[in-house]
């Protein structure tokens, strides 16, 4: 006789029981309803991709080709390890750190799913190296990263970085409240373009920064996720490279989602730097343990695409020139747009994807419904979403909040 199965689940209690509904991402959600509008002329700001002057976000020229190549070269598609490929991670550290610091022994790295996956690793380690530290994260931030430091058992607590009514960073507070953390704690830094704020910090901020952790032993974790996209592949490292020069300790997280556009790819990296060679080996194989038991191995044809265009002059050489483009688009729209109102000025002189408009929520509902102009509820823009078309239009729909 055939169980009636909804019956028996009922009866004996389901495994799923306990389950909360969870809220809808708010960024998904603002990604349907754009694409569910209907008017002319909308102007999408929410999602975080470059976009061209038409909207559209190509595949760039040097990874199609360096896809023709990869399917064929490739002579097989067998496990790599947990390390991924390590061609990859060698290649990409020369371009984030130059090659003076990527070739230390005291620096080691392995491939991950994205920058995401990079913060997850680095979480998981600093978890079990650090289990009591704190994570401090600045607000604004990424709205994903606390939620994975989190997830990874860790404290999260914030320092104040932002100041909404200059467009700037507030680098007094940030430092008094950083001057709160204890010996051991990490802080989570953005290596340039800050999302969501494009804000960015002054050499001498960064020197600042690294004499605080020099003195109260703290730990930055930096998420150098655009790097390219802002001065340019060696300015936007800059500040990277002076930490690790300084410190004795340090992590990195990479992602080359934006600089080659490989979002579904989730292509990425992490990278630590220990005190000593024989502690960066014992490192190594914690970074290995975890990555085996989260995702076994990273996927391989994003990284693949990767290190084909970092190993060919040619192919290299049209990266650069596409990443160049990227970056004169969106400093050029950055300058349109601050020159369309005295509030906006800032913005000329922020850098990367991002910028934060002076908004209330009930302000940007406003905008969407009655303008057909779309971004998240903290008036986080997405730069590249601007066309010399629509400024004008954007510009005149903010004027009464301005």
């Amino acid at each position: 006789m055939r169980l009636n199965l909804q019956a028996e689940a009922t009866r004996l209690g389901g495994i799923f029981d306990t389950l909360a509904p969870q809220p809808e991402d708010a960024l998904l959600g603002l990604i349907g309803r754009c694409r569910a509008d209907r008017r002319l002329g909308k102007i999408d700001l929410g999602v975080g991709v470059y976009k061209t002057d038409t909207g559209s976000t190509p595949v760039m020229r040097a990874v199609k080709a360096a896809e023709e190549l990869l399917v064929a070269q490739q002579e097989s598609k067998s496990y790599l390890g947990a390390e991924g490929d390590q061609i990859f991670t060698d290649r990409l550290a020369t371009i984030a750190f130059g090659s003076e610091i990527a070739a230390r022994d005291r620096l080691t790295g392995v491939q991950t799913p994205g920058g995401t996956g990079a913060l997850r690793l680095g979480a998981e380690l600093l978890k079990a190296a650090r289990p009591h530290a704190s994570v401090w994260v600045g607000t604004p931030t990424w709205p994903n990263h606390a939620p994975i430091f989190a997830a990874a058992g860790l404290k999260v607590r914030e320092h104040r970085f932002y100041d909404v009514a200059t467009g700037k960073v507030d680098f007094d507070a940030m430092y008094a409240d950083l001057a709160q953390a204890s010996a051991g704690d990490i802080i989570l830094l953005h290596g340039c373009c800050h999302n969501p704020t494009g804000a960015p910090l002054t050499s001498a901020e960064w020197r600042a920064l690294t004499t605080l952790c020099q003195e109260r032993g703290l730990v930055p974790f930096i998420d150098l996720a655009y790097q390219g996209l802002g001065d340019g592949l060696e300015a936007d490292a800059a500040a990277t490279r002076h930490l690790l020069a300084d410190l004795p300790t340090a992590l990195v997280a990479y992602s080359c989602d934006k600089n080659f556009g490989l979002y579904r790819d989730r292509v990425g990296a992490l990278w630590a730097q220990a005190a000593t060679v024989a502690q960066a080996q014992i490192v190594r194989g914690n970074l290995l343990a975890r990555a085996r038991v989260m995702w076994s191995m990273p996927p391989d044809h994003g990284a693949a695409i990767v290190r084909l265009i970092l190993q060919n002059d040619g192919l290299h050489a049209l990266w650069i020139g596409e990443l160049d483009g990227m970056r004169v688009r969106l400093n050029a729209m950055r300058e349109l747009l601050a020159a369309s109102h005295p509030r906006l000025r800032a913005i000329g002189q922020q850098r990367g994807m991002f910028a934060m408009l002076p908004l209330e929520a009930h302000q940007v509902t406003t905008l969407r419904d009655g303008h057909a102009i779309y971004m998240p509820s903290n008036g986080r823009i997405n730069i590249a979403g601007l066309t010399v078309e629509n400024i004008p239009r954007l510009a005149a729909a903010l004027i009464p909040y301005l």
